[in-house]
């Protein structure tokens, strides 16, 4: 499948895992570093249309801990989460893994062997 998109951040350690996953299965993909490539909003609204926000933020990142109350609610809001998730890519679960229309997020080695068999 060349339409495999993995995003993340190179040094995350589930990033790394899903990376080697797929590299050993001989799956064709291309990695996205959301913190240092960027994301844009339509992206990220993509995401959360295809998801929630309960699934794409990572509630137990650090960065989600530094947030303020106000902040947190407008991460979970599904109409302000965009600019939030923007600010703050490291609030975003990882990995996000997109094949084609399709958004898997979180990396679990059983489930990604069903999306590729």
């Amino acid at each position: 499948m060349s339409d495999a998109m993995l995003y993340g951040i190179k040094n995350c350690d589930t990033v790394k895992k899903a990376r080697q996953w797929l590299e050993q299965a001989g799956i064709n993909f291309q990695f996205h570093d959301i913190r240092s490539d960027g994301l844009s909003a339509a992206q990220v609204q993509n995401w959360l249309d295809a998801t929630d926000t309960a699934t794409l933020v990572n509630k137990r990142s650090t960065t989600w801990k530094g947030l303020t109350d106000s902040e947190k609610e407008q991460a979970l809001d599904a109409d302000t989460a965009t600019a939030l998730l923007l600010a703050n890519p490291t609030l975003i679960k990882r990995p996000v893994l997109t094949l084609g229309n399709e958004v898997h997020v979180g990396f679990k080695a059983e489930h990604y062997q069903t999306l590729f068999n």
